[in-house]
């Protein structure tokens, strides 16, 4: 038996409730797979089992450790909604249905095209205030970019990650006006406005824990222990749900704010309720069902709000969530090359308009800008690096790629995804993206570092062929940088063929005539 699992009060970092099997000889195209995921946001478990009988047997559902649940006569309990699925098409055939039921079913944004947007923590991290948040927000708005969001550090007291949390107004030292002048510049340039919060922290140094100590998650008898100098607020009582409720429905209310960027940092220690009404380890079930009523009520009042998902990266992306958040943030890890892996396995459960993916300062110096650009283009393109260390030269460069995105964002974020060749296994990989009607895709490619043998050192490296997919076979086609027009049928079966050095990148776009 294999046991995957979370025991943190969130989906977790480490596994996701997901699962795809096949007899050991499907690949992306062809083969019959099963798969499956649960559609929930808290503590559970996956058991694969292949029993005496060579049966397999695949549960999925709640977390089992640590919980109980009192029933009493007349009640009932409603467990998490598990989907499955079958096709005979492969790995890539089952990522595709579950990214059309996602965008289709569960979105609350499902076909919305995500806007360009710029996040301002590398630049400023908690040194915000309005003058620095206004000279990056015109540097933005001159690349293009269409939402500038302001990350941590704008609310009371927040000057370091040690104070703050829970406190959820303007800082009247950095914003002495209030956040409405400097939403109204943004606005002005052409951009919405966006902001970083994390309502389910609290720092012990905070109006809100020296007023309500006992809200927090905690034993009672052993010492409440800080991760990130922040403690959880226990989102199971109804009274932390109202406050935050209040909290950030004045927010929203009284700014126009178009988009949400809400974090949740740490998992639980020491995971108590000493006043619950009745056993304390139905804690792990309720704080989900506390979340969703917190998120919920907001989302009904503020429906224009763009809201993200973001647990110290991708610690909380689910099915559960996707029904209130329209985006994940994928990873903190935004290093490109690595970020090819993860957004290849991101790929096999969620589909790209729900990935916010960074360019950012992170990675090695010699990564062109190009390359970089050209992985993030890949999802719900974002820019996160410092824009007044780019230069001129590179924010012109970035607002070309920036444009491009524009025009192709709708087969990338809406289309049908292909993986041609894995990150995770090749170190030339592709990734393909085809418009419903099968009349406009566009082709990413990228080389990572590939040694070359001894014999061939100094001549240009042959990289494998591209075969397309999913193209009209009796259509014609042109690919970009590519001579003339071919059957779809052509592109699919004798391929493409492209070369690039070592960290170098292509997009090619893909037109019926």
């Amino acid at each position: 038996m294999k046991t995957l699992e979370s025991r943190r009060i969130t989906t977790g970092h480490h596994s996701n409730p997901w699962f795809a099997l096949d007899r050991g000889n499907a690949d992306e195209a062809h083969g019959a797979v099963w798969f499956g995921v649960l559609a929930w946001s808290g503590n559970w478990r996956i058991a694969a089992e292949v029993t005496d009988f060579q049966s397999t047997r695949i549960s999925i559902g709640l977390n089992d450790w640590d919980f109980a649940w009192q029933l009493t006569p007349g009640e009932t309990f409603t467990t998490p909604s598990s989907l499955a699925g079958y096709t005979a098409q492969g790995f890539g055939a089952a990522s595709r249905t579950l990214h059309d039921f996602i965008r289709d079913t569960l979105l609350p944004h499902g076909h919305t095209l995500h806007k360009v947007l710029y996040n301002s923590w590398e630049a400023t991290t908690f040194a915000v205030d309005e003058p620095s948040q206004v000279a990056l927000a015109e540097l933005a708005a001159d690349m293009g970019i269409e939402l500038f969001v302001m990350d941590d550090g704008w609310f009371h007291g927040r000057t370091t990650d040690n104070a703050g949390l829970g406190d959820w107004w303007p800082d009247t030292q950095k914003f002495p006006h209030g956040l409405a002048p400097l939403i109204a510049r943004v606005n002005a340039l052409g951009m919405d406005f966006g902001l970083w919060v994390e309502p389910e922290m609290v720092n012990p140094d905070s109006d809100l824990y020296r007023a309500h100590p006992d809200w927090v998650i905690h034993t009672a008898d052993r010492p409440r222990t800080t991760g990130r100098n922040q403690m959880i607020l226990n989102f199971a009582r109804s009274d932390v749900q109202e406050y935050i409720i209040g909290q950030l429905d004045q927010l929203l209310t009284q700014h126009n704010i178009a988009f949400i960027k809400w974090d949740m940092n740490r998992n639980v220690s020491e995971p108590g309720w000493p006043d619950a009404p009745g056993d304390q380890r139905e804690l792990w079930v309720r704080y989900v069902y506390g979340l969703y009523h917190v998120w919920g009520t907001l989302r009904a009042r503020h429906p224009q709000v763009i809201w993200q998902s973001c647990s110290g990266g991708g610690g909380r992306a689910d099915l559960g969530i996707l029904r209130l958040a329209d985006q994940i943030w994928t990873s903190d890890n935004t290093e490109p090359t690595t970020r090819l892996a993860i957004q290849h396995g991101f790929s096999q459960i969620f589909p790209a308009n729900t990935m916010e993916a960074w360019v950012t300062d992170m990675g090695p110096a010699y990564l062109p800008l190009e390359f970089r650009m050209h992985v993030s283009m890949c999802g719900s393109l974002g820019i996160g690096g410092h824009l007044a260390h780019w230069g001129e030269a590179g924010r012109a460069e970035a607002a070309r790629w920036i444009a491009l995105y524009k025009e192709i964002r709708a087969v990338v974020q809406l289309g049908d995804m292909f993986r041609l060749r894995s990150p995770q296994e090749h170190a030339f990989s592709a990734v393909q993206y085809l418009s419903k009607d099968r009349a406009e895709g566009v082709v990413f490619a990228f080389r990572t570092y590939q040694p070359l043998p001894p014999q061939v050192r100094g001549q240009p490296p042959q990289l494998p062929p591209l075969y397309l997919h999913g193209l009209d076979p009796e259509a014609s086609y042109t690919v970009e940088g590519f001579a003339g027009a071919r059957a779809g049928a052509s592109w699919m079966h004798a391929g493409l063929q492209i070369e690039l050095p070592d960290f170098g990148s292509t997009v090619r776009r893909i037109r019926r005539l």
